[in-house]
This record gives structure tokens, sequence and C-alpha cells, in this order.
């Protein structure tokens, strides 16, 4: 049996976000994103945000474009 992530790109930010104890709205400002735009992604109402957000929002986490996407 082969382990697959089958973890949306905003489960995976709300984890990161939530291990360093950041509000959305901490998190929404400090990536300079809409907090709407950073709910619906964490919600996956959006799952397929675009690269220019996931950017933004990999560099407040302090982690890699490649971390979220993988």
């Amino acid at each position: 049996m082969e382990n697959k992530q089958s973890k949306e790109i905003g489960d995976k930010i709300k984890v990161l976000r939530n291990k360093q104890e950041l509000t959305q709205d901490a998190l929404a400002r400090k990536c300079d994103i809409p907090y709407t735009t950073l709910t619906k992604i964490e919600s996956n109402v959006i799952t397929k945000p675009s690269i220019q957000t996931v950017a933004k929002i990999a560099k407040g986490l302090g982690v890699s474009i490649d971390d979220l996407i993988k």
C-alpha cells in the first residue's frame, strides 16, 4: 500500500500556521494577502491558489513553495 498524501494545500497551510501559533489574520497580514483569501484556501474553497499567493504564504510561513504544493 502506497502512502499518498491526500492533504490539500489549505490543510498544509493550516497545520503550519497552527504550529507557529499564528491566527489566520496574523498570517494574512504577514503574507500581505487578503484575510478572506487565506480563509478560503484553508477551508479548501480555493484549492488551486495562484502561484503568487502560494509564494507569499510560503514566505510568510518560512517554508518553500514545494513544501506547500507537494
